[in-house]
């Protein structure tokens, strides 16, 4: 039902970006070649579409990859972060200071030494998604339940994977809204990495529809994405919503 429910808002929300696109052709007497006319971009779905649903599954299925990576890299140093000694806070120091970096600026870097293929693209997903992720978990991690943990300190029971259990049982809503919305992030990270330098995806359809000056494919392509990201966040979210429940269940 969540995934349904993301659909049609989604499907809402096209609709009225197309009908607002066409009202405004109307009203200021915009050309077809500048603007679409509806039996245009049904002809492009008909004629691209198998082509189009493959470029962006495979899209997905980077950012999807990229996404995992992400989460597992910004763990394992947010745990490295949330120490009060110098590792702890050589780590905190550089993650505040490299997340202002844009990552856009460095991707023809990466696409310079690792070519066009998937390793790039995985790179940038992954770096899109991980500095959003690290920061969040470093916070969570370092931010002691007293509540909690001072029963297990007084008796000389809490070592650190037990205070990680804690902190990360007592903000598992922070964890998983942080995770969902970082999702989004990897559909975009991977689309700006296609359209930037790769030779496959749904990026790099757009890029070619872009240099043809085709609206129609853009448009096609624009609404394949949407369906792809509304179902992996939908897919995430039924995750983190089993996740929670497991862990609540055993803490019961």
């Amino acid at each position: 039902m969540r995934a349904l429910g993301r659909l049609v808002q989604f499907a809402a929300l096209y609709a009225a970006g197309l009908c607002l696109l066409w009202a405004a052709k109307v009203a200021l007497g915009l050309s077809d070649y500048l603007v679409p006319p509806p039996v245009e971009l049904w002809s492009v779905a008909r004629a691209d579409g198998a082509a189009f649903t493959t470029a962006v599954s495979n899209t997905l299925g980077v950012a999807v990859l990229g996404h995992v990576l992400a989460v597992v890299l910004a763990t394992a140093v947010g745990l490295v972060g949330r120490l009060a000694s110098w590792p702890g806070a050589l780590t905190r120091l550089a993650a505040y200071n490299l997340q202002a970096y844009p990552v856009v600026a460095l991707a023809p870097l990466i696409f310079l030494f690792f070519g066009d293929g998937l390793l790039a693209r995985l790179l940038i997903t992954a770096l899109v998604c991980y500095f959003p992720l690290l920061l969040s978990f470093i916070g969570i991690f370092s931010e002691p339940v007293e509540a909690v943990e001072h029963f297990y300190r007084a008796t000389g029971r809490l070592d650190w994977r037990l205070e990680i259990r804690i902190r990360t049982f007592e903000n598992l809503d922070k964890i998983v809204t942080v995770v969902v919305g970082s999702g989004t992030l990897a559909m975009v990270g991977t689309i700006i990495g296609e359209f930037l330098a790769a030779g496959r995806g749904i990026g790099y359809v757009i890029r070619k529809a872009l240099y043809q000056g085709n609206l129609a494919r853009i448009l096609v392509a624009l609404f394949l994405i949407g369906l792809a990201s509304s179902l992996y966040l939908a897919a995430v979210e039924g995750v983190g919503t089993a996740w929670k429940r497991r862990l609540r269940g055993a803490g019961r």
